[in-house]
Formats: C-alpha cells, sequence, structure tokens
C-alpha cells in the first residue's frame, strides 16, 4: 500500500503528512506554476477569442465569465472527492478538466464556435477551482507554525505561470494559420498533462471515517465575525482581480495597443501575483494576517488609481503589477486568516465552503467588467472597483476593533 494512501502502524496522520512536507510543497509549487499558466492563456486570449467568434460584441468577455462560473460550480465538488478520496485524487480530477480544457478550445477555434470555447473554459475554471486548493493542501502538510510560510511557498510557484503562460501565447499564438490560438491551446493541454504527472508524486494521508464526521457544523463556523472577515477580504481581492484582468486586454485592444504589450502586460501582473509569497508568509507570521490584507486592499486602490491617469502602455503595465501585489498581500492574507477559523477535521468543508463563496461571488464581477467595458469604458470599470474595496476595509476595521473591545473586557 502506497505512503499516500495510508500510514504505517504506530505512524500517526499527521506525523506522515509532516514526514513529507518539503517534497510536497516542492510538487504542489511546480504544479501551481504550470497550471497557473494554464489560467493565464484563458485569461490573455479568452475576451480576444470571444471577441472573434461571439454573435455580439458584448459577449466578448462571457468566456472567461463562464471560466469563473466554472471555478465556482466545482469549488464543493472538488472538496467533496477530496474529503472521501483524498486530495491527490482531486488533484489529478482537476488537471484531466485542463487537459479537456485545451483540447476543446483549440476544436472551438477551428470551427469557429463560440459555445464551445465557452464550454472549454468551463473546464479551465473547474481545473482552476481546483488549484488553488494546492495553498490549503501545502498548509495541511506543515505544522501550525510553518503553515502561513508552506500556503505563500506554493503560491510562489506562481511566479512562473506569469513567464510560461504569456510567452506560451506569443510562441504558438500564430503557428496554426489560419486559427489564431489554436495551436496555443493545444500546448495548454500538454502543459496540463505534464502538471498531472507532477501531482502523482504527492503523498499526503487519505481522510479517515471519523475525520469525515467530525466537525461543528458549518452553519455554526461560517458565523464567526474573523471568519467573516476573511471571506469579504478574499472576495474583495479575488473579484477585483479578476474584474480587472478581464477587461484589461480587451482594453487595450480597444486603445490600439499591440497583443504583445498585452501578453506582457499580462506576464508581469502574474509574476506580481505571486512573486511576493516568496516572502508573504513571513509578513504574516511577523505582522499578522490582517495587517497583511489590509496592504493589499490599499495596492489594488492604487492599481485602480492609476488606471485612471492614462491609456498608455504603460499606465495599463503599472495598473496590472500593482493589482497583482495587491492581490497576493489581499488574497494569501485572507487564506491564512481562514487557517484561524476551523479544526482540523473541517478544514476541507470550511477551505471549500470559503473558495465557493469567492468564487460565486467573482461571477457577478466578471459578468459585469465585459458589459461595463464595452458599455461605458475603461474608466467606469475602474471607479466602480473603489466601492467593494471600502466595504473590505470597513469589514477588517469592524473585526479589530471588536477583538480590542475583547481583551480590554478581559484585561
Amino acid at each position: 500500500m502506497s505512503h499516500a494512501n495510508a500510514t504505517t502502524a504506530g505512524d500517526s496522520p499527521a506525523a506522515t503528512t509532516y514526514s513529507h512536507e518539503k517534497g510536497n510543497v516542492l510538487r504542489l509549487a511546480v504544479a501551481q506554476a504550470l497550471a497557473g499558466a494554464n489560467t493565464t492563456v484563458v485569461y490573455a486570449t479568452g475576451a480576444i477569442v470571444g471577441n472573434m467568434l461571439a454573435p455580439s460584441k458584448a459577449l466578448a468577455t462571457l468566456p472567461i465569465s463562464i471560466f469563473v462560473v466554472g471555478m465556482a460550480a466545482c469549488t464543493l465538488p472538488a472538496g467533496m472527492i477530496a474529503q472521501r478520496h483524498g486530495r491527490r485524487a482531486a488533484f489529478l480530477t482537476g488537471t484531466g478538466c485542463g487537459v479537456l480544457t485545451g483540447l476543446l478550445a483549440a476544436l472551438a477555434v477551428v470551427l469557429g464556435s463560440f459555445w464551445l470555447f465557452c464550454a472549454a473554459t468551463f473546464f479551465g475554471g473547474a481545473y482552476a477551482a481546483v488549484v488553488l486548493s494546492f495553498r490549503f493542501a501545502a498548509a495541511d502538510c506543515a505544522p501550525p507554525e510553518r503553515r502561513p510560510r508552506a500556503l505563500s511557498a506554493v503560491m510562489a510557484g506562481g511566479v512562473f505561470a506569469g513567464v510560461i503562460g504569456p510567452q506560451l501565447v506569443t510562441y504558438t499564438m500564430n503557428l496554426w494559420l489560419p486559427h489564431v490560438f489554436a495551436a496555443t491551446y493545444l500546448a495548454q493541454a500538454v502543459v496540463a498533462l505534464a502538471s498531472a504527472f507532477i501531482l502523482l508524486g504527492v503523498r499526503l494521508p487519505m481522510p479517515t471515517a471519523a475525520e469525515a464526521g467530525r466537525g461543528r457544523p458549518l452553519g455554526v463556523i461560517a458565523r464567526q465575525p474573523r471568519f467573516i472577515t476573511a471571506v469579504i477580504c478574499g472576495v474583495v481581492s479575488y473579484l477585483l482581480m479578476n474584474f480587472l484582468m478581464t477587461a484589461a486586454p480587451l482594453a487595450m485592444q480597444m486603445c490600439g495597443l499591440p497583443q504583445e504589450a498585452s501578453n506582457l502586460g499580462l506576464q508581469w501582473h502574474v509574476i506580481a501575483m505571486y512573486g511576493p509569497s516568496f516572502f508573504t508568509g513571513r509578513l504574516i507570521t511577523r505582522f499578522g494576517a490582517a495587517r497583511v490584507v489590509m496592504a493589499g486592499l490599499v495596492l489594488t486602490a492604487a492599481s485602480a488609481a492609476v488606471g485612471l491617469t492614462g491609456v498608455e502602455v504603460t499606465h495599463f503595465w503599472l495598473t496590472l503589477i500593482l493589482l497583482g501585489l495587491g492581490w497576493n498581500f489581499g488574497f494569501v492574507g485572507a487564506s491564512a486568516l481562514v487557517l484561524e477559523c476551523h479544526r482540523p477535521e473541517e478544514r476541507a468543508r470550511v477551505q471549500s465552503f470559503n473558495d465557493f463563496v469567492v468564487f460565486g461571488s467573482m461571477v457577478f464581477g466578471s459578468f459585469l467588467s465585459g458589459s461595463l467595458l464595452t458599455s461605458y469604458g475603461w474608466n467606469a470599470v475602474l471607479w466602480l472597483s473603489f466601492v467593494p474595496l471600502g466595504l473590505a476595509v470597513l469589514a477588517l476595521a469592524a473585526t479589530a476593533a471588536s477583538r480590542q473591545a475583547r481583551a480590554a473586557g478581559e484585561a
């Protein structure tokens, strides 16, 4: 029997998990890099291919919105697979969806089928939903004092996604003319397949029957003020990243900027999303998750402010870089807050529920982004982003005030 599915006599599941901590975190980081490249390809090309194939220009960003729908719809099923059959089974199911994404998208471009392309991006969203559970799997691999660092180490793998994804688009988009991007999606399927082989070596214990059946009701956990704040901050961080990144490539095209500039902007955006993860865990350990989240919200606000100052290439690039930095601090910090809200036996349910709420909320922002951009322009997209930012800041402030009042009462 493999180490991934059982523990030796006398070893606790926790001890077995921690013994493979470095190997698991490394494999998850590499898989994060490859999977992140797949997501980057969808974001870099989805609105453009949608604009080419859609029956109406107003539907140009619908494929990316469907991608987000796939993330939301598949988060809870992925959590159920992980809880019943182990995280590795969920990982391999996700990478299978990633391979299917590339194959269906290539076929859609060749056939000129907009709706088949939307179906492909749905499976891409399913893949992305599973990939985002890598961060929690990494935290499970480490003792409590090292969990923020393990979580951020896996997220750091996305730095390489920021290079692989855009370069994949740049070097393959014209290989199968006149079917622009068809070769890109075939390459995307190959990258997802490579990720599956990496994940085969991840060693995590299977969940026990006791772990599957114990724990507080989800409603009790979800009513914790700290959990509510964590979810709000995760929602806002991811929603605004998706909201602005979905619109940016099409906005650059509408402003007459070249596709290569858009690809490079997205490359630096993804690098900025994941680069800070090399030290975000240490910042969380030193300053606390709430302060790191607040820094992320400030950076996201700065991103929108820069975007409002002009529509040259440099404005878009700086907007995307600041947006990536803000997402990293906001989302990784919010994920660390979630880890403080559940017991070990509750983790699969609570983590998948958190991601379901985050991705479900993103659906609204993704659909709104395309219609807002085509109807009112890039500036309207930027101005609207300040509303959820204000809500997240208020939630953090209220939670901090509540904790201070409670500490003063106990003193």
